[in-house]
């Protein structure tokens, strides 16, 4: 995408085809166009799913900023009209077969048929739609307190934000998630008084897209100005590469990525211990790291509880609710986080489980987070609590439980 064209589209297209390349090039020309999404990819590219084109202002002049949406990470680019025509009228209906423009008075749909027929069709919007479908403004509600500040560079750097400081729609759910996490992290580092230390290491475990370990680092050491070291693991070496050249564009320094996972990360004097989304068992293992290691702070969001499933043996008075899948799905996922915040309080934490985002906005919602005490408790009726819920659900093997027996048998 870097022969410059004459924006006009060329005559040897299809009549539909010079139409809707018209109407984008009209659209981005009189600030009128809101995005463009090209789908059903049908090329070579595995990872490629689709693109969503939107207009940028780069350097006091207007440009389409090309996200290409990966399946494991995505890639921004910018180019100018010119390129963006060329590249498109070069893909359209050869390796993409659909195309949505959207602008502020009008949508288009543009589609092949098997046969290589070019559909076109359009869709005028009415005033009121046309108003909410302009440029999203975030701010239209009471103001909130904000615990990331928006103008952060690292924020535009990984697609948050436009080069004018503004969430980009598509992101506002994930820029949402990001403020919520900060704002519990921020509580727990008060209460831990950690906010008063001069140096912290944070570890996050599958840090993926690094949204979160981003805001992290720059939370603790921009708005708390602390010397702090922050490792993102993760198993994904393209995804590790990408986020550290990004570190270091930004001049990051103390902000690192890499390739592994949780189950053999060597721990070294963590902390916090952040692992969300990690699958299943490996939750558990992210735990006892955290314990053992001796974080002031452990934060977990897990996902896909399969352990204990299939050993439940649950009261027959019961059966006719678990006899529902989602049911028994939901009393398994109750019982394998219970009995995880039962052995973090059994191993010297103050632990609470709660909704960390609403279900609008991501399914996996579920926070564990434990506070290390600053004086021990006796454990007794604890450790008598975990027995008896395991003996009431006839349960064998709890991974957490395991780790934390073997790792307390190598310490002595």
């Amino acid at each position: 995408m870097t022969a410059a064209i004459n924006p006009n589209p060329p005559a040897s297209l299809d009549p539909k085809l010079q139409q809707f390349f018209q109407l984008l090039t009209e659209a981005f020309q009189s600030s009128q166009l809101v995005r463009l999404v090209v789908s059903k990819y049908q090329g070579a590219d595995p990872e490629l799913q689709r693109l969503v084109i939107r207009p940028v202002l780069l350097k006091n002049e207007m440009q389409l900023s090309f996200l290409t949406q990966n399946r494991t990470f995505d890639l921004t680019h910018n180019y100018t009209l010119p390129d963006a025509l060329l590249f498109l009228q070069q893909e359209l209906g050869l390796n993409f077969l659909s195309a949505h423009l959207q602008t502020s008075s009008q949508e288009l749909q543009l589609s092949f048929s098997k046969k290589g027929k070019v559909l076109l069709s359009k869709h005028q919007l009415k005033p009121a739609t046309t108003q909410e479908n302009a440029v999203v403004d975030l701010t239209h509600n009471k103001a909130k307190q904000r615990f990331v500040e928006q103008s952060r560079p690292y924020l535009q750097a990984l697609g948050i934000t436009d080069t004018k400081g503004d969430i980009i729609p598509s992101m506002s759910k994930k820029w949402k998630q990001i403020n919520k996490f900060i704002e519990v992290l921020a509580k727990a580092v008060q209460q831990t008084g950690l906010a008063q230390t001069q140096q912290l290491h944070v570890a996050d475990f599958g840090s993926g897209k690094a949204y979160l370990t981003f805001a992290v680092f720059d939370y603790l050491t921009t708005t708390l100005g602390l010397q702090a070291k922050v490792t993102g693991v993760e198993l994904r070496q393209p995804l590790v590469d990408l986020c550290n050249e990004a570190a270091i564009r930004l001049q990051l320094n103390g902000l690192q990525f890499e390739q592994g996972d949780v189950k053999h990360f060597k721990a070294r004097g963590i902390n916090v211990m952040i692992a969300l989304h990690a699958c299943d068992i490996a939750t558990d293992y992210a735990i006892e790291m955290g314990i053992r290691t001796g974080a002031e702070i452990i934060m977990c969001s897990p996902c896909c509880h399969k352990e204990l499933r299939p050993q439940l043996q649950s009261p027959a008075v019961l059966s006719p609710l678990l006899v529902h899948g989602i049911h028994l799905g939901q009393e398994a996922e109750m019982l394998t986080d219970g009995l995880r915040a039962l052995l973090l309080e059994a191993h010297g934490y103050d632990t609470q489980v709660f909704e960390f985002i609403s279900l609008e906005h991501t399914s996996k919602n579920k926070m564990i987070l434990a506070q290390k005490r600053k004086k021990p408790i006796d454990n007794t009726a604890v450790l008598k609590q975990i027995a008896e819920l395991k003996a009431f659900y006839g349960i064998k093997q709890h991974t957490l439980e395991t780790l934390l027996a073997q790792s307390t048998t190598a310490a002595d």
